[in-house]
């Protein structure tokens, strides 16, 4: 079993940066496909951004490229999302999952709690 929890979220003024972290346990993340997902207020959870198992190739929404940036340090088993640019529309509860086999877009098997970034304007 893999369990993820995430943090760094915040209030944050439209044009800061946050860096949301996902510490997992139970499992080296290394073997495994990463992403991260948001869901505003009203909304249906989508997809913003992944990183593949061996960290060769990274996949983002249209709405983030250019602003966010997806990374992994295996050796402190953690996951993190660099924002930037923030504008009041991304304003959601961020979650970080993991994918043992697919992955990308869909398919995870492991989910953390959370975290929510609310950015003013």
């Amino acid at each position: 079993q893999v369990q993820l929890v995430e943090s760094g979220g915040g209030l944050v003024q439209a044009g800061g940066s946050l860096r949301l972290s996902c510490a997992a346990s139970g499992r080296t993340i290394s073997g495994y496909t990463m992403g991260w997902f948001r869901q505003a207020p009203g909304k249906e959870r989508e997809f913003v951004a992944a990183l593949s198992w061996r960290g060769r190739n990274t996949y983002y929404v249209d709405s983030v490229e250019g602003r966010f940036t997806i990374s992994r340090d295996n050796p402190k088993n953690t996951v993190y999302l660099q924002m930037n640019g923030l504008k009041p529309e991304d304003t959601a509860v961020y979650y970080c999952a993991a994918a043992y086999r697919g992955g990308y877009t869909g398919g995870y098997d492991y989910w953390g709690q959370g975290t929510q970034v609310t950015v003013s304007s």
